[in-house]
């Protein structure tokens, strides 16, 4: 072979050489692309779960915000041997509430009266920091109102303590578990209810944007006693009953968040420092 001959043989192994490399950046960064893209799909589904778990009210797995734990446990509207709540039926004018059968902490004052009042209220929850007036839609979520009202009247939520504060990305502060001391060391705060449970309401196109009033719940139709104030926007999915609106006393929501929490779990929320105890609830007509 020739000099000449040599030199071109050396050339076309160094250009095949190049091509390779050049093929194998290529796979390589494909692969990386498809990586990158199903790592940030498991961040925002495990954000969702987060967030959904982080509402689960009367259940015992919404205290350690685990997914695979709720996932694990059947929820009541699960099994089909139990009563099943019933929704509003407007001809009769009920809701039907039934007792709650999950095992979980509560303290039971019975069941509410079937029997609904639809008309405008106000709810005013009293508390250390001040009063936070919320307008409520009986009409919109006639069960949801008469379980507050029902409530109230025995006194249920007197003495509690607001249990979970939210974050930056799920900005909501949680209460309604009479049972929490909201402590940043109980392992129970969230899983205490008032032994029953009722249907979920008003779903449709639901949105959680500062101000509004929801339910927390465990899954479909399992609603108790706890509810979660919204001082942001939370992006969440229509799963969970929103019922009124803050009209007065946002700012006291402001400053429990500016407060922080006690000790943040791993989605960043937790007990908040700044306390808010509930002292007591009133439910009236419109004024």
């Amino acid at each position: 072979m020739s000099g000449k001959d040599r030199q071109k043989q050396l050339a076309r192994e160094h250009y095949e050489r190049q091509t390779q490399r050049r093929i194998e950046r290529e796979a390589k960064a494909k692969r990386n692309a498809i990586i990158g893209t199903s790592v940030a799909v498991v961040v925002v589904v495990g954000g969702v779960i987060a967030a959904t778990t982080l509402l689960g009210g009367n259940d015992p797995s919404s205290a350690t915000v685990t997914p695979t734990a709720q996932d694990a446990q059947a929820t009541p509207s699960q099994t089909s041997t139990e009563a099943q709540p019933a929704a509003f039926d407007p001809a009769a004018g009920t809701c039907g509430y039934v007792a709650d059968a999950s095992g979980g902490p509560a303290k039971n004052v019975g069941l509410p009266p079937a029997k609904v009042d639809t008309t405008p209220k106000t709810m005013t929850l009293k508390t250390n920091q001040g009063d936070i007036v919320i307008a409520v839609s009986a009409e919109k979520t006639p069960c949801t109102v008469n379980s507050f009202a029902f409530l109230a009247k025995k006194k249920y939520f007197n003495g509690s303590k607001c249990h979970r504060l939210g974050s930056d990305q799920f900005p909501m502060l949680q209460c309604g578990d009479p049972l929490a001391k909201a402590d940043g060391k109980s392992q129970t705060d969230g899983q205490g209810g008032p032994g029953y449970r009722f249907v979920n309401e008003n779903l449709k196109d639901a949105k959680y944007t500062r101000g509004v009033v929801a339910m927390a719940n465990s899954g479909p139709d399992t609603n108790g006693s706890q509810f979660f104030l919204v001082y942001g926007d939370a992006q969440l999915p229509p799963d969970y009953t929103p019922f009124g609106t803050v009209t007065k006393g946002l700012e006291i929501l402001d400053k429990v968040n500016k407060g922080g929490v006690i000790t943040p779990g791993q989605d960043g929320t937790g007990a908040p420092k700044e306390t808010l105890e509930i002292k007591d609830v009133t439910i009236s007509g419109k004024s």
